[in-house]
């Protein structure tokens, strides 16, 4: 089965009461990775420092962690955990609630001035909310406008609409549910109920009742059944009665020198008969939050340890061997399947065979406990009436009193019978049993199926790569231009140029062009950086970046007899035009004016006034009007591994992938999560653009204003 990536509801409900005893914890700190990993770090009283991981995006998840796991902490924190921050900082940890049986979880911060709370959203795309104690909004990592609710900064958090809570649901709604289905059993509790696919199997098991069974077909009995199994799952949810397991997959390879263990596929806050008999191993943990811990921490570990096909030949031969050996033991499963329901179904035919008898020994076992008399004077009874040769004490083979069970031997064979239930019922539930084991047989030839075709698929690999002789190690292919988007892991290789406080770019011919961010960084610029030789830009409309093609770099001798490209200066024109208010405006074209650095100054003429960030022109300029709007954002990783953005001619050949923005509907933030998760689609190494290409990255090298794909 594949590994478990997302929370359940039944999860959510069990980390409620664990996520309770660490209230009183202080928050030190915030940080964000990329846009779906929050990690919250506080301060308990009684266990010291505290790591809280909150992640929603293709993992969802919430869970304390161990310090020495935690990923390292952000160059650079965004604005998002930097609102944290400032919100938090000293705040205790009030606690977190469930939100009815949902997959949200609320938790509340308090501080002197106030209240904090962290909606988590743990379905769909994922979403962090951060709301005042009114609930509303202060920031959102998604903006949700949807017809059924808003999540928007400014405005009030919507819940999603109320759906059935099978945890708390009476008997008459349970019913009225089950009835107005359409379908099976199982699927009935999955989707009507809310129970979600795992759990929905779990209840069936748990009642005795057959997974595909047709609503049609179902009886009061098998209502009764399930809503009990419902109501003893919802018992022990509410008095915190967990038993923590952490469920692995069988080990490919056993040996029997060396003890081996599966990978990890699931965490679960008690044990599951479910993953039983799915054949899983359980190992216990000493609570829920630990066994997800432990979950995580190895599923990653696992993601990260996978192999990178194209750095050498792959052992087909292996490969081959292990499908054709999985193969063999599912075979192995399918027959002894075949044998188990073969036993059930001639158990139930005895129990029929020999009904007197079978009658006489449930009878006898009811009426004494109606005289309330103890199981160990039955069993003693059935011992004595042995001695004196009664068939029906002849036949018991053992009394469980504290299971209600009792074995008999009939024509040789043993069947365990519960003591409460007669004839029909016992022979009812083997029969039950009979087909529960055929549907498992009926899932192993599909999966013996699936296996089949991954071991043609090998066969099919090898025969290629056998066929060809592109694949033998060559020393002299080393120098062959690497495919940084197919790399399962990409080296970092950090740079922080002086000029990245700026907005900045390098030409296609190499030159560098730099813009202010603000009038403070106008006015630096004019004053501090600009050089003989270089070339000023500005847009004619107002509200533009300084922009300034630098002929030098600070560090090189200044020269005035260096003459710029053609092809630079068009390319500054066009960063000058789309960082101005033209973009923000909506406009596709502006025009825009260059300078020689000469004619720059801060001194205006006599009664004049210069703003702060302004400066004032003397001699000719040189105009470039309808400069079309352009920028893009891209990933180098060449020299360094960095975001860059620009005009697409200037960047195009620097990185390894782009997308080509124009102006659009989104705003900046809710446009740069958007290229975040397109770049994520990009590179095989997903942990490589959360690393160096977060959405607060990608907005530093955005347009100001609204802006969409090009093309959408």
């Amino acid at each position: 089965m594949d590994p478990k990536r997302e929370l359940t509801s039944v999860d959510l409900a069990a980390l409620v009461g664990e996520f309770g005893t660490y209230e009183g914890a202080k928050v030190d700190k915030a940080y964000l990775y990329g846009d779906d990993l929050l990690r919250l770090k506080m301060r308990d009283f009684d266990r010291g420092r505290v790591e809280l991981l909150i992640e929603v995006g293709e993992i969802k998840r919430a869970h304390t962690v161990a310090p020495e796991r935690v990923p390292d902490a952000p160059g650079r924190p965004p604005q998002f955990a930097m609102m944290l921050r400032n919100r938090l900082s000293g705040a205790d940890f009030a606690g977190v609630e469930q939100f009815e049986f949902d997959r949200i979880l609320e938790f509340v911060f308090e501080r002197d001035d106030g209240t904090t709370r962290i909606i988590v959203e743990l379905f769909g795309q994922g979403n962090i909310a951060v709301t005042d104690g009114e609930y509303e909004v202060i920031d959102c990592l998604e903006t949700v406008r949807l017809k059924s609710r808003t999540v928007v900064p400014g405005s009030r958090y919507e819940f999603p609409d109320s759906r059935t809570n099978p945890l708390s649901v009476s008997r008459e709604a349970f019913d009225r549910e089950m009835e107005d289905s359409d379908t099976d059993v199982v699927r009935t509790l999955a989707t009507q109920l809310n129970m979600g696919g795992l759990y929905a199997e779990e209840i069936c098991t748990r009642a005795g009742v057959e997974k595909a069974l047709d609503i049609e077909d179902a009886t009061e009995d098998d209502y009764r059944r399930v809503y009990e199994a419902i109501e003893r799952l919802a018992l022990d949810v509410r008095n915190g009665n967990f038993d923590p397991r952490l469920y692995r997959a069988p080990a490919e390879d056993e040996t029997e020198d060396e003890e081996t263990t599966g990978p990890v596929v699931d965490a679960t806050p008690f044990p599951l008969e479910e993953h039983e008999d799915e054949g899983l191993t359980a190992e216990a943990a000493d609570s829920f939050l630990g066994a997800l811990d432990d979950y995580f921490f190895e599923l990653e570990l696992e993601d990260e340890e996978e192999p990178d096909p194209t750095e050498q030949r792959p052992d087909f031969e292996e490969e081959i061997a292990k499908h054709e050996r999985i193969i063999e033991q599912q075979q192995g499963a399918i027959e002894g399947f075949e044998q188990q329901a073969q036993a059930q179904r001639e158990n139930a035919e005895l129990l029929y065979a020999r009904y007197e008898l079978v009658d006489d020994i449930l009878s006898t076992i009811q009426e004494a406990r109606t005289q309330d008399r103890p199981w160990d004077e039955i069993e003693e009874r059935f011992e004595e009436g042995k001695e004196r040769g009664i068939e029906a004490a002849e036949a018991v083979v053992g009394v469980d009193g504290t299971e209600g069970i009792v074995t008999v031997e009939l024509d040789g064979e043993e069947i365990d019978l519960v003591a409460d239930d007669g004839v029909e019922q016992n022979a009812d539930r083997l029969y039950t049993e009979a087909k529960r084991i055929e549907e498992k047989k009926e899932g192993a030839l599909a999966a013996i199926e699936d296996t089949r075709e991954d071991l043609e698929d090998a066969k099919r690999r090898r025969d290629e790569w056998e066929a060809t002789d592109d694949h033998e190690d060559d020393d002299d292919e080393e120098d062959e231009e690497k495919n940084w988007l197919e790399m399962a892991s990409v080296p970092i290789r950090e740079n922080e140029p002086w000029y990245d406080r700026f907005r900045w770019f390098h030409t296609s011919d190499g030159y560098l062009v730099i813009g202010g961010r603000s009038a403070d960084q106008n006015e630096e610029l004019v004053k501090k950086y600009l050089e003989p030789g270089d070339t000023v830009l500005h847009t004619q409309a107002h509200g533009g970046p300084v922009t300034v093609l630098k002929a030098t770099d600070p560090s090189e001798a200044s020269s005035s007899d260096i003459e710029l490209p053609d092809s630079s200066i068009e390319e500054a024109a066009q960063f000058a035009v789309s960082y101005s208010s033209v973009w923000k405006d909506g406009r596709y074209a502006g025009d825009v004016y260059a300078v020689d650095s000469d004619q720059v100054t801060k001194t205006p003429e006599s009664g004049e006034y210069l703003e702060k960030g302004g400066f004032a022109i003397r001699g000719d300029r040189t105009y470039y009007r309808d400069t079309p709007v352009g920028a893009a954002v891209g990933i180098q990783c060449e020299p360094y591994t960095r975001v860059i953005g620009g005009p697409p001619s200037a960047i195009e050949g620097q990185v390894e992938t782009l997308i080509e923005l124009e102006p659009g509907r989104y705003a900046q933030a809710d446009a740069a999560k958007r290229l975040y998760r397109q770049f994520r689609e990009e590179f095989a190494d997903e942990s490589f653009v959360r690393k160096i290409a977060s959405p607060d990255r990608i907005q530093h090298f955005m347009p100001p204003g609204g802006s969409r794909v090009k093309g959408e």
